[in-house]
């Protein structure tokens, strides 16, 4: 007799959260010492009272959380509209209103620039910029010292796409445009074969990935299979904002 696995429940905010978060908190650039925990949490899909606690460690996406949700009228920072849209992007970015976004950087970051940078960050909300993780990735975490500020760093912080080719054990071979610099600007290149890590000890976020499939790419570590949509909104977002770091490079 066949035994059938009964159907995974929907995915929450809080765990889509996770597999984006997992592998920098792995390499110790944000939230706590706690990515065995949080590994576990993404891998058994458990949502229970010890899991906020550690999301909100993460202080550098969680005021883009709050703002999105505040400006929509959403009480959870961690609703999965609201992960989604600072992840990979979606229709509540939109809702931010550029006096929003503009405050919320001058009082996150006012005081850790000098009066010229802090102009620049603070002009890329009437220009265009929304609270997504690719923004912060090039326009604002090179500028406030978070981390080192070379394109390797850019490439790997950034929310990336690509297409899986094959599967080969833990990893994923996948084709994906790198962020390249020509002319003087940053733009994405054609898109070129590389692996990326899929799971640690047999687990991981994307463990049914197949070639044909779009995974979303986060240092390294596939973060999850996203749907045509969302890799669409993920790749405007991303070239809106290389547009907007281009404007002050």
């Amino acid at each position: 007799m066949i035994e059938l696995q009964a159907p995974l429940a929907p995915l929450t905010g809080s765990l889509r959260f996770v597999r984006y978060a997992f592998m920098p908190n792995k390499l110790r650039y944000c939230g706590g010492d706690e990515h065995r925990t949080l590994f576990q949490y993404g891998t058994e899909r458990v949502v229970d009272g010890g899991l906020n606690p550690l999301l909100r460690k993460f202080s550098g996406a969680l005021p883009y959380l709050q703002l999105i949700a505040r400006s929509n009228g959403i009480q959870d920072p961690f609703d999965d509209r609201v992960v989604e849209a600072y992840w990979l992007g979606n229709e509540l970015l939109a809702g931010v209103e550029v006096r929003q976004l503009h405050d919320s950087l001058n009082e996150r970051f006012g005081k850790q620039l000098q009066r010229r940078t802090r102009a620049w960050v603070l002009a890329k909300a009437p220009a265009g910029a929304r609270p997504h993780h690719n923004f912060h990735v090039f326009d604002v975490h090179s500028r406030v010292g978070e981390l080192e500020n070379t394109l390797e760093t850019m490439d790997q912080c950034r929310v990336s796409w690509g297409r899986v080719a094959r599967v080969d054990g833990s990893e994923l071979v996948v084709e994906r445009s790198p962020l390249v610099l020509a002319d003087g600007k940053l733009t994405l290149g054609p898109p070129a074969t590389m692996r990326a890590v899929r799971q640690i000890d047999g687990r991981g976020f994307a463990d049914a990935a197949e070639p044909g499939d779009w995974v979303s790419l986060h240092w390294g570590w596939v973060c999850e299979v996203i749907d045509p949509r969302q890799q669409a909104n993920l790749e405007r977002f991303t070239r809106d904002h290389i547009r907007l770091a281009n404007q002050t490079l």
